[in-house]
């Protein structure tokens, strides 16, 4: 979602605030912006403003040779209002400017009331509200002066007009105030004319990272937008607030109180946020799959078992406990715990329940204080899935364990257990190494609940690691296949229709190809279980809609191969992802891509590589923006 970048040092810092937004670009955004203090004695506030891509902001700062000290930068992924240059951040009051990621629930009323009080708005959005708040609370509490301008318009880098004077209590009161009054989520960033010492910050539901140098201070949505200046940062807890000068930092509560919260050190390095050789981000990020699998599963290299503190110390004795699974997600991580919930059933031996978690939240479900909560989520700040964690807490499951790529992110700490998916950095929208190596994870997890269960015996357990240890050489093989899929691309391209039919644990994964598909080529894509087949969806079968199958050898190929002669009788053209020893020929209207090996369990990690494939070379074939898809955000952190 939105982005944003903060800094303040003895040096320019308009570069650091550009390049942070660069690499922000990923979340997804429609318009970009910035403010700077750098007038006489370096406080009067100029803005730009931009729709489009931050190469055009950058266009007009190096026009215009803006240098500052002190600023706040900002990518918008539109909410309230159309993506227009009004609508994009920074957001001005008076000579006040802020960014905001989040979404402001009670902003209509406050902007009733803030019109009553003699505020002007020039914006759509919700973040417009903060900022006139903000002054509100600055000025004492006093109605706006009959010359307060509206903030300022098109591309305006000329010098803000100064507003009326009036006392100013301090800037951290009046912030304080303002996010007293807000209902919903936010993470905000503040400066003011006439304070060019000083950058303000609060989080509340959207994170927000602050990063410590010997040259300045930072704060940002993200880590990767702060690896170019440092990698020491601090991770903000919800109702923090924090204060950034040059050579200073404090963290403090909503309430006034100080707070200490440790400096850690992170692992990415700025190289891992590099595109490289490769064309796109989503491309990279495929074929990174063997080495994100391999880090994933290191652990595995010379055990000799699974163990459940994988998962945490108190693993063991949880998974003993429990008497059934409950996994929340969203989009693509919904699909992993599709997979898992088969295989948590089949090998494990509990019941297992998938939720949608932006349905689960609004729900009155039956809870089960012996029910594991497991949560998925690439970025650990999914806001509909960490607000269903809480929930599930809520209601007196506290079992819960995370699988995640970030660390540090707020699902991670919302939660008692957790695994630490090493996918490395995934700035494509369209998730693929993230949700491979879910997968992985939830292996392991059905492998350690089995266990400790006692529905794994030796030789299964010595079956399933090594079959694990040989998944990024099973992966890498599967990657050699991508001259064909290209082929099939570019019959692909041509269609606006596609169904994906998959049977058992490979439903899902049909699931996720279609998703694939429908994100970055913008061909619409439906999946549906190969079964159901005559139940509506043969319906749509013509010579126009192609028909992708995933076949893995396994007890239900035969039904499937009766699918697919439903679908060559209408006339349909099929594309089958067929594992080794499944005996299908090619035929008139039967195309057939050959897997290299039959991988019985684990075989959904292989089979979704071919889709990743197609969808990318699909999206190269008709030009559209691969990695940064129209109306698509990657990290959902409003609901």
């Amino acid at each position: 979602m939105c982005g944003i970048v903060a800094a303040i040092s003895g040096q320019n810092i308009v570069p650091v605030l550009l390049e942070g937004l660069r690499k922000l670009e990923y979340r997804g955004y429609d318009s970009a912006g910035l403010a700077v203090l750098n007038g006489a004695q370096g406080t009067a506030l100029r803005r730009l403003r931009s729709v489009g891509r931050v190469a055009e902001l950058a266009a007009q700062a190096d026009e215009q040779k803006l240098e500052a000290s002190i600023g706040i930068a900002h990518t918008r992924w539109a909410t309230h209002g159309v993506p227009s240059e009004r609508n994009a951040h920074p957001h001005i009051s008076d000579g006040l400017a802020v960014v905001h990621n989040g979404i402001i629930e009670n902003f209509e009323p406050l902007r009733a009331r803030l019109t009553g009080l003699g505020y002007t708005f020039t914006s759509e959005t919700d973040t417009e509200v903060i900022a006139h708040l903000v002054r509100y609370h600055l000025s004492g509490g006093r109605r706006a002066a009959p010359s307060t301008p509206a903030p300022l318009g098109g591309a305006d880098a000329q010098a803000a007009a100064q507003g009326a004077e009036h006392p100013t209590p301090d800037l951290i009161d009046a912030v304080r105030a303002t996010c007293n009054e807000l209902i919903g989520a936010y993470a905000i960033a503040i400066v003011t004319e006439g304070e060019d010492s000083r950058i303000v910050v609060s989080r509340h539901g959207s994170p927000l990272v602050l990063g410590l140098s010997d040259n300045g201070n930072y704060a940002a949505s993200d880590t990767s937008a702060l690896l170019q200046v440092t990698r020491n940062m601090i991770y903000l807890e919800d109702g923090d607030m924090a204060e950034l000068t040059r050579t200073s930092m404090r963290v403090f509560r909503l309430d006034g109180s100080p707070v200490e919260r440790a400096v850690q050190v992170s692992q990415l390095s700025a190289d891992a946020v590099e595109l490289g050789n490769y064309r796109h981000y989503m491309q990279k990020e495929i074929f990174e799959q063997p080495a994100a699998l391999s880090n994933t599963l290191e652990m595995l290299a010379q055990a000799r078992s699974i163990t459940p503190n994988l998962f945490g110390a108190e693993a063991d004795n949880v998974f003993r406990s429990v008497r059934r699974v409950l996994v929340l997600a969203c989009g693509t991580s919904y699909h992993a715990g599709l997979v898992a919930r088969y295989w948590l059933e089949d090998v494990a031996g509990i019941e297992c329940s998938v939720e949608i978690a932006s349905e689960y939240r609004y729900r009155k479900p039956v809870a089960d204080p012996d029910t594991l909560v497991v949560t998925i989520s690439q970025s650990g700040e999914t806001a509909d899935t960490l607000a269903a964690l809480k929930y599930a807490k809520s209601l007196g499951m506290m079992h819960t364990l995370s699988i995640c790529n970030v660390p540090e992110s707020a699902i991670v700490r919302e939660s008692s257990l957790r695994f630490i998916t090493r996918a490395g950095p995934e700035i494509g929208v369209a998730s693929t190494k993230a949700y491979t190596t879910q997968l992985a994870a939830l292996a392991l997890l059905t492998l350690a609940v089995a266990k400790t269960r006692g529905t794994l015996s030796n030789a299964q357990e010595e079956k399933y690691l090594k079959a694990l240890r040989h998944l990024p050489s099973a992966v890498t093989r599967v990657l050699e296949l991508e001259p064909q899929i290209q082929a099939w691309a570019e019959r692909f391209a041509m269609k606006q229709h596609a169904l994906f039919l998959g049977r058992g644990q490979h439903y899902p994964i049909a699931l996720e190809g279609a998703l694939k598909l429908k994100e970055i080529s913008y061909i619409h894509a439906e999946a549906y279980p190969a079964g159901e087949l005559k139940h509506g969806p043969l319906a749509l079968v013509d010579r126009d809609m192609p028909v992708i199958a995933i076949a893995p050898n396994d007890a239900l190929i035969e039904k499937l191969k009766s699918n697919i002669q439903e679908v060559r009788a209408r006339g349909g053209e099929l594309y089958v992802i067929a594992d080794a020893g499944t005996e299908m020929v090619e035929g008139e209207g039967l195309h057939i891509l050959n897997m290299p090996e039959n991988y019985g369990l684990l075989s959904p990690v292989l089979h979704v590589i071919p889709l990743q494939l197609l969808a990318y070379h699909a999206a190269l074939v008709k030009g559209t923006d691969v990695d940064k898809p129209r109306n698509l955000a990657k990290s959902v952190t409003v609901e």
